[in-house]
């Protein structure tokens, strides 16, 4: 493979009949490698009278069965993995917050992949070997530090690694190491811009100029929001752990359209999350993906539950996904409306003088589901400007959703920040 750092690799400009032809060869080839090395996927094949032979064509991998969440963890820790152990050099896994968590192992030669396609990622997104970077993302069993500090050193960039978490630290580092490039969650960078205002420091003049945001849903508003204050690129980064971690797609700072998939390493279907049937490119529905390289443990059409739709190649010869619009086991159903965090975030960014930062807790009024909306105000405003705040957002929800909401505006930093991953959502309906 190419570096990177000198360029575009071969791949990325690739005509679609040689990427459709590497593609093929390669799934053939991880289709065989599951169904002679991982027993469970070699189980519901022949379940359903399909083996190897039966992947002639890109289109064929629709009659091989879904792989879900629920098969990692029901073969915990290590039944999915397809290699021996000793050939195993490192272990991620989820936080296993909502059951068992899922594990994740890599080959030597996994990594190595991994590590190249974040470069790619961060060279898409503007960076270059010349870059220091700060690396915001929490370190550990979560992909993301990790993931991203071998791509950063693989593509030569000087590497920050804070991990997430420690605000101040952060905003300290950015005046004195100036960073040009910083990697985090979306939702966490609004915090550091909060503390750099609350330092006195205009965000706008920092040294930060790209930041690569990922591992949750974020909206074009919030894109918006973190341009205006930052005064910096937002460029999408997109992965999950089951798949490699961050790294599978990656917008391009020069159209920032859309994390381009990459093709070379991950094939895309979208299916109707209700009936499990591909879809037609271009419409929305739940995003599953074949890895193509993967050794250790490969994921036959892994449900990632994101819904989102396949569009055409722009600024890479690859196809691109819209901007995740949610994912179909964070749907609310709120007295029989569909109701999503995304949706809830771009109406928040639109009321003058409301922070973007909210929460959603769902509990029971008797019988019946009742959505709050908990925000914050923006530094410089009063609580009698709130309650017009709070009037301007419940009118918005009920016309643009359709759901009835209370509203409950706090001070500025009332809202509990996230060190990562935000939890946007508090379920508190099975509690008593």
């Amino acid at each position: 493979m190419t570096n990177p750092s000198a360029g575009l690799d071969p791949i990325e400009t690739a005509s679609t009949d040689e990427i459709r032809a590497l593609q093929l060869t390669r799934l053939k080839q991880t289709v065989q490698h599951a169904f002679d090395r991982v027993q469970p996927f070699q189980d519901k094949c022949k379940a359903i009278g399909v083996t190897p032979n039966d992947l002639q064509h890109l289109e064929d991998i629709a009659r091989f069965p879904f792989t879900l969440k629920d098969d990692l963890r029901a073969n915990y820790p290590f039944g999915l993995t397809a290699v021996p152990m000793e050939d195993v050099v490192r272990i991620h896994a989820s936080s296993g917050t909502t059951g068992k968590p899922t594990v994740v192992t890599y080959t030597q030669n996994d990594i190595d992949n991994w590590a190249h396609l974040v470069a790619r990622s961060i060279h898409a997104s503007g960076g270059t070997r010349n870059d220091i970077i700060q690396i915001a993302y929490g370190y550990g069993l979560f992909t993301g530090g990790l993931g991203a500090h071998y791509g950063a050193e693989k593509l030569g960039c000087t590497v920050v690694p804070i991990s997430g978490g420690q605000t101040e630290k952060q905003v300290q580092l950015i005046r004195d190491f100036k960073p040009r490039i910083i990697m985090v969650t979306p939702s966490y960078m609004l915090n550091v811009l909060d503390q750099m205002e609350r330092e006195g420091m205009d965000p706008k003049t920092s040294s930060l100029e790209i930041g690569i945001f990922g591992a949750e849903p974020w909206t074009d508003s919030m894109r918006e929001e973190i341009e205006t204050r930052g005064g910096m690129h937002a460029v999408d980064i997109y992965g999950l752990s089951e798949i490699g971690g961050p790294g599978v797609a990656n917008e391009c700072i020069e159209s920032k359209d859309g994390p381009v998939i990459w093709e070379d390493h991950f094939y895309p279907e979208i299916i109707d999350p209700v009936t499990g049937e591909v879809l037609p490119e271009g419409e929305y529905g739940e995003l599953v993906f074949t890895t193509l390289t993967k050794e250790a443990l490969p994921m036959i059409r892994y449900r990632t539950r994101d819904l989102t739709r396949l569009l055409p190649p722009t600024s890479r010869s690859m196809r691109r996904i819209d901007k995740i619009t949610g994912r179909s086991d964070d749907m609310l159903i709120i007295r029989g409306v569909n109701v999503f965090p995304s949706q809830i975030e771009e109406l928040v960014l639109k009321v003058e003088g409301l922070a973007p930062h909210y929460q959603l807790v769902v509990d029971r009024d008797g019988h019946m589901d009742r959505l709050s909306v908990s925000v914050e105000r923006r530094e410089g405003t009063s609580d009698s400007d709130g309650a017009a705040m709070a009037d301007a957002l419940q009118a918005r929800i009920k016309a643009q959703v359709g759901v009835s909401t209370r509203i409950d505006v706090r001070a500025p930093g009332g809202v509990e920040r996230s060190q990562g991953k935000a939890k946007r959502v508090i379920d508190q309906r099975s509690d008593g």
